[in-house]
């Protein structure tokens, strides 16, 4: 559920976020309103991961890759630079919330915009409409009612080094994700303003991103489309505020679109248009792209996609997830010694009810204490004490269930896209002798 300003979210000050948006206008107004992002140094990496270039699964927990720092962000881990494509690593899960500087990069275009110009941006809002708006910033802060909801976002391909066989795509491990407080404008009072006309079919987002595409496919925009009729509608946020501050501009500034329980997909960076439209919308990022099969767990066989006749769908609410995140297993723990396992989960369908942890291959389980509920959509953290009392090697897995019933899985998830994967995380750690 949307969580409104009086909720348990941190308070967002309208005056405030307009001081700041004034402030980063003048400040960004400098340069074009449209420019292409450096190229990013390469070259000059802080220091480098084990190296993996398969053709097994990535047996690290992130992906592996430079370190490299880049305006408003903490040091990440580089995947590409054309698109930026940039992880989190894994000590920011440690928490509920993700710093914003901390925060994962994914773009799908080479041309992304380094600067707004808040004097001259406008978020548009046209197509099948009986009174089409051009709203400001000041706009957007002012005449709607703001919402704060936490929500996790996921990339849809978060994960995707530890698919067998391997697929093509960014390989990331598990640090394509991050959770935030997002306040902003419901995007169905954005939707009531302009008027839908009767016909109405889909809603389709744009923002700022344009570059280079597959030839003849209409991609060299980046646009999504919701149906009307999917009740997650009536959750999405038109976001200006992430954690109380405004977007990086690697995040989307000045606003993105949050659809709880969502891939990252429909989550459009520097949404600058969002279109009503009276028939489906089959541009390329909708009809060829981001899709799953129509299987349950949205999976299938390599020799099941070569044959063909493998109907699929476009890629909708995450999969159930849950991580161990300390310790990381980079140092022995010592016999007898109590330490604490702390993780984090989550789901696209409501809240999780329940984590577990099992230490003897999954034979048996051991029930972790949940942290605080943000809502049905935020990362929830999850810790449980561990005493090991004898040396060697130990595996510890970690699973969650929701509130809908969904349970995570042992079995491995494929398709050609390399989406989806929720498989059960096991952990290694190495006890040694206290003494």
């Amino acid at each position: 559920m949307i969580e409104s300003e009086s909720g348990r979210a941190d308070k967002f000050s309208r005056r405030a976020m307009l001081r700041t948006a004034g402030i980063a206008a003048g400040s960004l107004a400098t340069a074009p309103a449209f420019n292409l992002l450096p190229t990013f140094a390469q070259e000059k990496p802080s220091t480098e991961l084990t190296n993996f270039t398969g053709p097994g699964a990535n047996p690290h927990w992130n992906s592996v890759g430079p370190i490299v720092s880049e305006p408003q962000k903490a040091p990440l881990i580089l995947l590409t630079d054309r698109p930026v494509q940039l992880e989190t690593p894994r000590n920011y899960f440690a928490s509920a919330f993700t710093p914003n500087k901390a925060f994962y990069v994914r773009w799908h275009l080479d041309r992304i915009p380094n600067a707004v110009d808040l004097k001259s941006w406008r978020l548009r809002i046209e197509g099948n409409v009986s009174s089409p708006q051009a709203l400001s910033m000041g706009d957007l802060l002012r005449k709607f009612r703001p919402e704060t909801i936490a929500a996790v976002n996921q990339c849809s391909g978060n994960s995707r080094s530890r698919l067998q066989p391997r697929v093509p795509g960014g390989q990331w491990g598990n640090g394509a994700m991050g959770n935030a407080r997002w306040t902003g404008v419901k995007l169905r009072d954005l939707l009531n303003a302009a008027g839908m006309k009767s016909g109405s079919l889909q809603v389709q987002l744009q923002g700022l991103e344009q570059g280079e595409g597959p030839e003849g496919m209409g991609s060299r925009s980046f646009m999504k489309s919701l149906d009307l009729d999917n009740p997650v509608i009536d959750e999405c946020v038109v976001a200006y505020a992430m954690n109380g501050e405004p977007l990086p501009m690697l995040n989307g500034f000045p606003v993105r679109l949050v659809v709880p329980g969502y891939f990252a997909t429909y989550w459009m960076k520097c949404l600058t248009w969002i279109r009503v439209l009276d028939k489906a919308d089959e541009n390329f990022w909708m009809k060829t792209a981001y899709r799953i099969p129509d299987t349950p767990r949205g999976t299938t066989t390599p020799e099941a996609m070569k044959a063909g006749g493998v109907k699929t769908v476009p890629i909708g609410r995450m999969p159930l997830r849950s991580f161990l995140i300390s310790p990381d297993g980079s140092g022995k723990i010592p016999a007898g010694m109590t330490v604490n396992l702390r993780g984090t989960t989550f789901s696209g369908y409501g809240r999780v009810t329940k984590v577990e942890i099992s230490e003897d291959n999954l034979k048996t389980w051991k029930p972790a204490q949940l942290g605080e509920d943000f809502g049905a959509y935020s990362f929830r953290t999850w810790d449980l004490a561990w005493t090991p009392k004898t040396t060697g090697k130990f595996s510890i897995a970690v699973r969650a269930t929701d509130e809908k019933g969904n349970a995570q899985s042992d079995e491995p998830v494929w398709n050609a896209g390399g989406y989806l994967w929720n498989k059960i995380e096991r952990h290694e750690f190495v006890v040694g002798a206290a003494e």
